[in-house]
């Protein structure tokens, strides 16, 4: 079975497919299709070393994380396990862009957009997106952030968050981590593209 880091070897880090190409975009879309309804979010968290495992995030990079909502019981459906840009601290928490509230073309859209914010070209673990809510409000470019925003409470992340550097952002985006609650993930992408 195709895991994290076998995609990460097999695309990225031996080089034979450059990141943020659309060939690589391809690539990993068609590679986490392989692993659809087999791919255990859990397992991916005890692939990651320690080093990438944080206690707080920080605006501008991605993590992931298990995540049980204060109101579960009153949301429509929600997302166990996030994959997240936060662009917006608070003490008891943070407002941040999951992608998998989109589908994987929109996905590539919306992550599109957020490169022209990058810090830097090197995309590598200093690299990271410098946006805000205010900005992402004020461009077009950003309209598909719209369904993602989510509300994150730290009393309710139930895993470490496992940061995920700029060489790894295609692939965590096209992997088929979401893990909904209340709706299937194809239920979820219809109302989201009717929100934007």
């Amino acid at each position: 079975m195709l895991i994290f880091k076998e995609l990460i070897y097999n695309g990225v880090r031996s080089g034979q497919i450059p990141a943020r190409s659309r060939a690589s975009r391809t690539w990993y879309r068609d590679a986490a299709q392989q692993v659809t309804g087999k791919f255990q979010p859990s397992k991916v968290v005890r692939q990651f070393p320690e080093k990438k495992r944080v206690a707080r995030p920080e605006p501008g990079y991605m993590y992931s994380f298990k995540y049980d909502p204060k109101h579960k019981k009153t949301l429509p459906y929600y997302d166990v396990f996030p994959l997240v840009f936060p662009v917006q601290q608070y003490s008891d928490g943070f407002l941040g862009i999951n992608f998998h509230y989109l589908p994987l073309p929109l996905r590539a859209k919306l992550m599109d957009a957020l490169y022209t914010v990058a810090s830097d070209k090197r995309y590598n673990e200093e690299t990271r997106i410098l946006v805000s809510y205010d900005i992402l409000k004020s461009a077009s470019k950003f309209a598909m952030f719209k369904p993602t925003t989510k509300r994150y409470l730290y009393q309710h992340v139930k895993t470490p968050f496992l940061e995920i550097t700029a060489a790894e952002w295609d692939i965590a985006l096209f992997l088929p981590m979401e893990s909904f609650k209340g709706a299937s993930a194809s239920e979820v992408w219809k109302d989201s593209r009717g929100k934007i």
